[in-house]
């Protein structure tokens, strides 16, 4: 699941600062005191505004119903994060080609299918605070439109040879189908532990962002060793973004969007209430697990589930595990020569774990 809030400058306004503060320095937390989403953008605003124009052909169908319904897809103002890590990663690893272009509108055209998707699984009526595809047309509409945007994400790399790009994504996809079945089938039980958590979010969301970088650092260079270290940032990124997600559920503050107990309510089992299990006796587990198994949970439950996951040290230890996998994303991405779209990956690593939505 990042609009343009600013978090604790805009870089890339009059004065640029120097590129070459390592991570950690002075002179980098001085350039991370107010890291916003536009800021982070300006180095590829204009290769962003070219993949639009990609993107939108790649959605067209001659078939009315199809292509009223990618229209309305078109009109939800997503954040478009993915298509910004390809762009961002090619232009840290040279420069953005036709390749790049093709890469970062494959990625939005597969993450769109997998949502189309995901909603279907989920039997959700919204989406971004709009009605889901499912809601407005059905579910066959919906899994028709997944499988049709997933065989224009195919042939659109197919029809220019970009079979390294395509490699890349396809097996994020894979990994994404077996990390959604796993969590419905440890969810059922509510047996996840810690080890299982990481393989569940690391295929979920993270392989498709590691994806993200690889795809751009392939596009730019094809040097497999520069796409492999992008590859690696990137699944770093990705937990520490899904980590970050999982804490929304225990906030009742949060600007994101998402209900309180949202996870809980839905029996997923996230990191925080995880490690806050790990620590409780045999009568206080079999408590709170029983109220997680709920089917029909009230607030008063919800709020029991979040004050057990505070007092156990569940939401401080998932954010320390959240940070050092992000500073571990920065130092992977500092390795990169020093340019804007390359600090600007850094800024994007400081604005996941701090955004508040």
């Amino acid at each position: 699941m990042l609009e343009t809030t600013s978090v604790p400058s805009d870089r890339y306004g009059a004065a640029a600062p120097p590129l070459d503060a390592s991570p950690g320095s002075s002179a980098d937390r001085a350039r991370r005191e107010t890291i916003t989403l536009d800021g982070i953008r300006r180095p590829v605003a204009d290769e962003l505004e070219a993949f639009r124009d990609y993107f939108r052909e790649a959605m067209r169908s001659d078939v009315s119903l199809l292509d009223k319904v990618t229209r309305y897809v078109l009109k939800q103002k997503g954040k478009r994060i993915r298509p910004l890590l390809v762009l961002l990663a090619a232009k840290s690893c040279g420069r953005v080609r036709e390749t790049s272009y093709r890469a970062a509108a494959l990625v939005e055209i597969l993450h769109t299918a997998t949502l189309v998707h995901d909603d279907v699984v989920d039997e959700a009526d919204e989406r971004r605070g709009a009605f889901s595809i499912n809601a407005l047309w059905g579910n066959k509409i919906s899994v028709l439109l997944g499988d049709f945007l997933l065989s224009e994400g195919l042939l659109l790399s197919l029809d220019h040879g970009d079979y390294d790009v395509l490699h890349a994504l396809s097996d994020a996809i894979r990994r994404m189908s077996e990390g959604e079945l796993l969590q419905i089938e440890k969810s059922r039980l509510l047996d996840i532990d810690e080890e299982t958590y990481f393989r569940i979010i690391s295929d979920k969301t993270a392989s498709l962002i590691g994806a993200c970088t690889r795809a751009g650092a392939l596009s730019a260079s094809g040097d497999e060793r520069e796409a492999d270290r992008m590859h690696e940032a990137g699944e770093k990124l990705g937990l520490a973004f899904q980590i970050r997600d999982d804490l929304f559920d225990f906030d009742p503050e949060s600007a994101v969007g998402k209900p309180l107990g949202l996870d809980v309510q839905e029996k997923k089992m996230t990191l925080p209430l995880i490690h806050a299990l790990s620590r409780a006796g045999r009568s206080e587990r079999q408590h709170i697990l029983k109220i997680v198994g709920k089917d029909d949970k009230d607030r008063e439950d919800l709020r029991a589930v979040a004050t057990f996951a505070e007092e156990r040290d569940g939401l401080t230890y998932a954010r320390e595990r959240m940070h050092t996998l992000a500073d571990e994303a920065r130092q992977l991405f500092a390795d990169f020569p020093p340019t804007q779209a390359r600090d600007a990956l850094l800024d994007l690593t400081q604005f996941v774990v701090q955004r508040e939505r």
